[in-house]
């Protein structure tokens, strides 16, 4: 009995110790991805304005949508597009739009992925200098005004 708990205990220490090796990464949890959301769509409805907020994880993946009543059917694919952007580059998408414009070279990056909407309103979503997701607003009459929304989420859960 005792040699097989032992062979047992012999066994498994590797596993642990690769276990201890593997990898950790930083994530935006639901809550406060849905506290991003609600925030975002509540400041853009406070000007009366009818949007949509995606927030999406590092990955790319939507964590969080929200459509307010009355937002046109365009605001779902532009908030979802905005925050994958801003997830994927890590930068803001007004700045990433004035970047493409800035040099022949760098308009390849539109058509580099058709989930891609390079228009002000998408911000990253960084947590303690970590890139943990993106957040996106579609739908205002400008995407200064989509940013200003956005921004107001992120200040919600003390994002960078």
């Amino acid at each position: 009995m005792i040699r097989k708990l032992a062979l047992a205990i012999v066994i498994a220490m590797p596993v642990a110790a690769n276990a201890q090796d593997l990898p950790t990464a930083p994530y935006l949890p639901l809550d406060l991805a849905t506290k991003a959301a609600q925030t975002a769509l509540d400041a853009c409805a406070g000007e009366g304005h009818n949007v949509s907020v995606a927030i999406v994880a590092r990955s790319g993946v939507t964590k969080a949508l929200l459509r307010a009543d009355n937002a046109g059917p365009h605001t779902v694919g532009s908030s979802t597009g905005k925050a994958f952007t801003s997830a994927s580059m890590g930068r803001d998408t007004a700045g990433l739009a004035g970047f493409i414009g800035s040099a022949p070279e760098n308009e390849g990056l539109r058509d580099m992925d058709s989930r891609l909407v390079i228009q002000a309103g998408g911000l990253p979503i960084k947590i303690g200098g970590a890139l943990v997701g993106g957040i996106g607003v579609g739908g205002a009459p400008s995407g200064a005004i989509d940013e200003t929304c956005a921004r107001a989420g992120l200040d919600a859960i003390g994002a960078e």
